[in-house]
């Protein structure tokens, strides 16, 4: 699997519930925060729901 950047862009202030325990489930929580991790089909699902919330970059 290849590893991506995820970076959190946008807060999480007036989100629904179900997407905040996404982004803390990808390991994030403020603004310009970042993970590196391997692209999984789960972590895919994770990134297309907060697609607006975060952005990705392959390494």
């Amino acid at each position: 699997m290849a590893k991506v950047k995820i970076t959190q862009t946008r807060s999480m202030i007036k989100r629904p519930y179900t997407q905040q325990l996404t982004i803390q489930s990808l390991g994030l929580g403020k603004i310009h925060a970042s993970v590196e991790v391997e692209y999984t089909p789960q972590i895919q699902g994770m990134v297309k729901k907060v697609n607006h919330l975060v952005s990705v970059t392959e390494l």
